[in-house]
């Protein structure tokens, strides 16, 4: 079970880490990284955004649920 613990904080870890990624990449590359999507799926820029707003989203749910849920269970029975 500890190793189950370590497991989840290591993944909680790298998951918000790639969250903070996505999140600086964002705002500080939009324009490029819009330029880029548009060329191949030719979206507006408000699909764009809702996009990302929606995969984010979407994203930390998952890690909360997959990651941060099962880590502070195994916390609370004594792991």
């Amino acid at each position: 079970m500890e190793l189950a613990v370590k497991f989840l904080a290591w993944c909680l870890i790298i998951n918000y880490g790639l969250l903070v990624l996505w999140f600086i990449a964002v705002v500080i590359a939009k324009p490029m990284i819009y330029k880029m999507h548009n060329r191949w799926f030719d979206i507006s820029e408000e699909q764009f955004n809702s996009l990302n707003y929606i995969a984010f989203g979407i994203y930390k749910i998952l890690v909360f649920l997959f990651c941060l849920v099962p880590y502070i269970a195994l916390k609370l029975i004594g792991y």
